[in-house]
């Protein structure tokens, strides 16, 4: 288990995330550009190096009700990697996601190799996957797209 001390220094090399300290010697980090109405990725990071991450948004990851996902076990990589997600999860759409979807019905971030994103968008009942503004694929179903992006080795947040 990693200390309190070696989560912190993890969580802190996110230039995008403000510390905000709370009761008991706790420990919030914020992400002030959300789009969404949570700014909390680090809630309550405790001296004892219990503490949660923010998942609500996230595919595939078990949360508890309010969204959280506990930190307490996890390794300097399954840190790092989850503080991530978390904070993609929140993060604004880029100008080339805004300009392919608008405001479509729906719509997922899927990261890949190296961080690559693509962009898996429904619309007019087919399911078209993009690379910035570059159409990459077009799928009949949400199964074949999804099928198709875990075979290239992407997954969603």
């Amino acid at each position: 288990m990693l200390s309190f001390e070696e989560k912190k220094r993890i969580i802190e090399s996110f230039p995008e995330l403000t510390r905000k300290e709370v009761s008991l010697g706790r420990v919030n980090y914020h992400y002030e550009e959300s789009t969404q109405e949570k700014k909390t990725v680090v809630y309550h990071l405790h001296p004892n190096g219990n503490g949660f991450v923010y998942g609500g948004l996230l595919s595939g990851r078990e949360t508890d009700d309010r969204g959280m996902i506990n930190i307490r076990d996890s390794s300097e990589e399954e840190l790092r990697a989850l503080v991530q997600a978390s904070i993609r999860s929140l993060a604004p759409k880029t100008q080339s996601e805004q300009a392919v979807a608008g405001d479509v019905s729906h719509e997922e971030r899927w990261i890949g190799p190296d961080n690559q994103t693509l962009l898996l968008i429904e619309e007019d009942d087919l399911w078209y996957v993009y690379s910035g503004l570059n159409l990459e694929m077009a799928f009949d179903t949400y199964d074949e797209a999804e099928a198709y992006l875990k075979e290239e080795g992407f997954a969603r947040p």
